[in-house]
């Protein structure tokens, strides 16, 4: 059963607004039968989309293979190692030594490989998802750690498969601009794919999706992402959503994975870093619009949650703005551990990568857990 739940939507947007996640496709793989790909645990999101033929995925938890046919799209969101193959019963090798038996070449796109054989062929496009920093938002965490997307006929939602064609199109018959078009093509399906997991799981279901259709729970996400420098408390939400403070502190802390005051300060200091990044102001201009009357305890709370001074975070993220102008590096990716794939020559990834909102108790560094 399929719902509409706009106030999780206005929460989803505004997570991945702050979270800053790029996405890179940078490997197309054209596979002849028998073969197989082994990828170690890695700290992005990894993207696998079938386009042409069919393979299995085994990972760590799943006691069979996963069939994956052509037009399926997976997202790994946790970076879980897993294996590719052309059949169940192939021996897949670590993805350095599969590279060394390839044909590797480098275009806009970054790297194409293809192997020699004369069985049934499998094109896949293989990327990844990066989050702005390691401590990734806690309702992108409680997400499971395979997302499956089949493209059979009544399964696979309109926009999702029209923009997989879109960028399937661009890898297979490239243009001027590709590398542009790749860039957002990609970081809009992360959006997307989602969206189609959120539409298929059942209502009630707990977790990411409980947080944000819960009545009281979502509401409470709407209203903090909605006015995060207000000065909210426990009590004032549990009013605001018309629930006794103690059932609501409980059901919160069960579905979003941390008390309402931890998840308020954290939201705080994400909208924070993302005005560190793209703006101009002031440290006490930005202390007061996430609701912190003393720069003294702005300054300490985002130092705690973000590992860094925010004057520091600010210079960091110019510094990897600029990267890409002076090495052809991945912009705000640099603020990222890189996906555990093996090096390949800069021209080979450096084209293809992009690094794809009071006072009283609000000013408060450390909000007590509820």
């Amino acid at each position: 059963m399929r719902h509409s739940q706009p106030i999780g939507m206005d929460v989803l947007a505004d997570v991945l607004s702050a979270t800053r996640i790029g996405g890179t496709v940078f490997c197309r793989s054209e596979l002849p039968a028998p073969w197989g790909m082994l990828f170690e645990p890695a700290s992005r999101a990894g993207l696998h989309i079938v386009a042409r033929g069919s393979c299995w995925l085994r990972m760590k938890g799943r006691s069979e293979p996963l069939h994956l046919a052509q037009g399926d799209v997976v997202l790994l969101p946790h970076g879980a190692g897993h294996s590719l193959t052309s059949a169940p019963n192939v021996q897949a090798l670590p993805f350095p030594k599969l590279l060394g038996r390839c044909q590797v070449t480098h275009g806009p796109n970054g790297m194409s490989l293809s192997l020699e054989g004369k069985g049934p062929s499998t094109l896949l496009l293989c990327g990844s998802y990066c989050f702005e920093h390691d401590s990734v938002h806690p309702l992108l965490s409680l997400l499971p750690p395979l997302i499956h997307l089949r493209s059979e006929a009544g399964l696979m939602p309109g926009p999702l498969e029209a923009v997989l064609r879109l960028l399937v199109a661009e890898y297979v018959q490239p243009g001027p601009g590709t590398a542009t078009v790749t860039a957002r093509l990609v970081d809009v399906l992360f959006i997307h794919i989602i969206r189609a997991w959120l539409e298929q799981q059942p209502e009630g279901s707990a977790g990411w999706l409980g947080a944000v259709r819960d009545a009281q729970v979502g509401r409470a996400l709407a209203l903090m992402h909605g006015e995060p420098r207000r000065d909210w408390t426990v009590e004032s939400l549990a009013v605001e959503v018309a629930c006794s403070r103690a059932t609501f502190a409980r059901r919160f802390r069960e579905l979003v994975g941390e008390p309402p005051l931890v998840y308020l300060t954290r939201l705080r200091m994400d909208v924070a870093a993302r005005l560190l990044r793209d703006g101009e102001q002031s440290l006490a201009t930005i202390a007061a619009h996430v609701g912190y009357a003393s720069e003294f305890a702005f300054n300490r709370t985002f130092h705690r949650v973000r590992g860094v001074p925010p004057g520091r975070y600010r210079e960091q993220a110019r510094e990897a703005a600029e990267a890409p102008a002076a090495s052809g590096g991945a912009g705000m990716a640099a603020l990222a551990p890189p996906y555990s794939f093996p090096p390949v020559a800069p021209q080979a990834v450096g084209r293809g990568r992009r690094a794809l909102g009071a006072r009283g108790r609000a000013a408060r560094s450390a909000p007590r857990a509820e």
